[in-house]
């Protein structure tokens, strides 16, 4: 999918303000996370993929989910803290959202409509599904096992950042 478009939908951020992904970088990666789930350690590599290529355009941006079996309970502040004491995050941390069914944020509304891989579309499956967003609009998207340094997720990176 590409469409420039989607790098201009309004969300909150982590204290109310309005924000879009122009405002957080040229290449942004949208990852759905959560605090209590089997795939919270990914927060690892998220924060490494900020710190090895946050100064060349690129942002992680993380938006909290608690529709995947509660896994993302705490409030806001809460669930900065946990971000920042256990993994040391320093990408963005996004107001809360729901990323499935008639209540999805509108940036997931969009995002959903990206085929994986595998030329599936739709529902988010899980936490920590991740959507790589160029430039143009083109996005990319990586089903949640799919670790953030996986070579296909940092060659997507690589090649948007030299394009």
């Amino acid at each position: 999918m590409s469409d420039p478009a989607v790098r201009s939908i309004p969300f909150r951020d982590a204290d109310g303000n309005e924000k879009n992904l122009d405002d957080l970088g040229e290449v942004v990666l949208v990852v759905n996370v959560a605090s209590k789930c089997g795939l919270t350690p990914q927060y690892e590599q998220l924060e490494q993929l900020q710190r090895l290529y946050g100064d060349r355009g690129f942002s992680v941006v993380g938006f909290p989910c608690n529709q995947f079996f509660g896994q993302e309970p705490g409030s806001m502040e809460q669930i900065l803290d946990f971000c920042s004491t256990t993994y040391g995050v320093t990408f963005p941390i996004n107001d809360k959202v729901k990323v499935n069914g008639k209540n999805a944020a509108d940036l997931y509304k969009t995002l959903k409509q990206t085929e994986d891989a595998a030329g599936k579309a739709g529902r988010v499956e899980w936490n920590f599904e991740k959507f790589l967003v160029l430039p143009d609009g083109e996005v990319i998207r990586f089903r949640p096992k799919q670790k953030p340094d996986d070579p296909a997720i940092v060659g997507a990176i690589e090649a948007a950042l030299t394009r």
